[in-house]
């Protein structure tokens, strides 16, 4: 069964790179509605030990100002130990931290959650061979296929 399962993951991975992998942006369908997604999600990080530092929701923001947005809500996450040895491999990735989860509904009802891979941060803060990416990579993939998983 858990062989099953990564064997599962590795192919979500596959296909939800290839749905957006040119900018960076991994991009997993949900079958769950667009909050039920992101508490999903807020769940497993919790599971896990990572901290969550904000959960935004972009639609209400829209609302205070009198401007509709359907459902889009973000989740900063992470832990020292996943991002320190990120950063020493290059400080600057330190933008790009902590990790990030938009959960958002599509203009034809389809929710979607996506998140940065550190592959291609690594990549863009000139540290291709940066073994932590690949590590955070796998772990976000299992994070992300659990959330959207039936």
């Amino acid at each position: 069964m858990k062989i099953f399962r990564q064997i599962a993951v590795l192919a979500l991975c596959a296909c939800a790179s290839l749905v957006s992998a040119a900018d960076g942006l991994i991009v997993l369908e949900s079958p769950h509605g667009p909050r039920e997604t992101m508490d999903r999600f807020e769940d497993i990080v919790k599971q896990r030990d990572l901290n969550v530092f904000a959960r935004i929701d972009h639609a209400a923001g829209a609302e205070r100002i009198g401007k509709t947005l359907r459902p889009t809500e973000l989740l900063i996450f992470g832990n020292p130990q996943g991002g320190t040895p990120f950063m020493e491999c290059a400080q600057s990735v330190g933008i790009d931290l902590p990790l990030k989860a938009l959960v958002w509904e599509d203009a034809e009802g389809r929710v979607w959650l996506g998140y940065n891979d550190p592959v291609h941060l690594a990549d863009r803060h000139g540290v291709p061979d940066c073994a932590v990416a690949g590590n955070l990579q796998k772990a976000l993939a299992n994070l992300a296929a659990a959330a959207v998983a039936d």
